[in-house]
């Protein structure tokens, strides 16, 4: 794994971390007063809307069907908390077509904003530190161009709901990206930086961050001596050595006639864990994917049960990037990025109009015999105008799909397919 600087240092060795980094940048024209502030979490609750959970699991499948559609062949890594969590926030200033339209795309039919707002500070709650060996922190901050008004009620869902961290700044200042950049890399252990590019551009007058910080390793580590290098077999039908880690032992375990499946949890409790779906050699990782939506997502992951067995799972590291315009246009939100249409008023009034301009996601992965390193990063802009034997095995050796998810909230953290590991 890459080595961390800033912040403080990684409790366990060559420990796992995964992180989310959600950015909102709004551009307009006009003036405000802002105020710093960061408030303590709530205590954890019980239990989380399942409506939230549900929108969390809908709109990162579509979101990875619509860029499977798009990108043929090439490996896919999102954060579905990433995405949901900035387009929330942007949510909280639309009205009329354009908050309907995000209500639907985003999952939020029959919530009020008050309720799915709840529901993300109840989120907030009970991701911050789930287990006493695995480090999980949220982070959110506005960052507001010195002279801009924003509507007091947009800044204090926010704030109120996402716990914001508000600030102003002068964007005109040659070091006001370096500013929020190092905020940004400071939540984030050093591994985001620059996410600002300066000069700030002049109509940008916010700029609305999440991060999702994660630093655990398996409950139970694979040993290096016994990875070695086996056949990769690509979609194409060609093949390529590559290092996969082996483990025996007890595993939660599925298997039907479409793939097999292992659960490998992290820390101390378990509740981080990580799915990995190995589609059968007749079924191949197209025809999994057809099967995969938020229904069989729910009958599959309620089907596991202990099975003794070998694993085999190869290393793999990767970088992915893709614009989620087309997505989210598909699945129906194509109203927020109209110019002459787009309704945000709740951040500002109308004239002049608010509209978004582009949603960016980013994102990297790491998985090694010791556990997983990984990061995200979603920009959202907005300018003006079967058979069951006693014993399984199951080898990793060809493209499948894989998430990330916490078992207390069901929520999917990360989730991608992988069609070639890297080197």
């Amino acid at each position: 794994m890459r080595k961390q600087k800033g912040w403080k240092l990684l409790r366990y060795k060559r420990a796992a971390w995964l992180l989310t980094l959600s950015l909102l940048l709004l551009a307009l024209a006009g003036g405000c007063g802002l105020f710093e502030t960061e408030k303590s979490l709530a205590a954890p609750v019980e239990e989380l809307d399942r409506r939230l959970v549900r929108a969390n699991r809908v709109l990162g499948f579509n979101i990875l069907h619509e860029l499977r559609d798009g990108q043929d062949g090439e490996n896919i890594f999102i954060s579905p908390a990433s995405i949901i969590t900035a387009l929330a926030m942007s949510y909280n200033g639309a009205e009329a077509e354009t908050r309907e339209a995000m209500e639907k795309t985003l999952g939020f039919e029959g919530m009020t904003r008050e309720e799915g707002n709840g529901a993300f500070a109840d989120l907030l709650t009970i991701l911050h530190n789930p287990d006493p060996e695995v480090e999980m922190a949220v982070a959110n901050s506005l960052w507001a161009r010195d002279g801009v008004d924003f509507k007091e009620e947009f800044l204090q869902r926010n704030k109120d709901f996402f716990d914001a961290k508000v600030s102003s700044l002068d964007f005109d200042d040659p070091g006001a990206a370096e500013t929020i950049n190092k905020w940004v890399k400071d939540k984030t252990g050093g591994a985001i930086d620059d996410i600002v590019e300066p000069p700030i551009d002049p109509l940008t007058v916010l700029f609305l961050i999440n991060a999702i910080y994660f630093n655990g390793e398996w409950s139970e580590p694979f040993d290096p001596e016994l990875t070695r290098e086996i056949p990769f077999y690509l979609s194409d039908g060609s093949q390529r050595k590559h290092p996969v880690m082996f483990r025996e032992g007890d595993f939660n375990y599925l298997e039907t006639e479409l793939f097999q499946a292992v659960r490998l949890p992290y820390g101390k409790n378990e509740r981080l864990g990580m799915y990995v779906f190995l589609p059968s050699k007749e079924a191949t990782l197209e025809g999994f994917m057809e099967e995969l939506n938020p229904g069989t997502w729910t009958d599959w992951t309620a089907s596991f049960s202990n099975r003794e067995g070998e694993l085999g799972l190869p290393r793999f590291e990767f970088e992915y990037e893709a614009s989620l315009i087309d997505p989210l246009k598909a699945l129906g939100m194509e109203i927020a990025f109209d110019d002459t249409a787009a309704d945000f008023s709740s951040m500002r009034d109308i004239p002049p109009r608010l509209y978004i301009s582009d949603v960016k996601h980013k994102s990297f992965i790491e998985v090694n015999e010791e556990g997983t390193e990984a990061a995200a990063a979603t920009s959202v802009e907005i300018r003006l105008e079967s058979a069951r034997p006693d014993h399984f095995t199951m080898i990793a050796d060809r493209p499948f799909f894989f998430a990330i998810t916490d078992e207390q909230t069901g929520v999917i953290l990360f989730m991608g397919a992988l069609l070639e590991p890297g080197a």
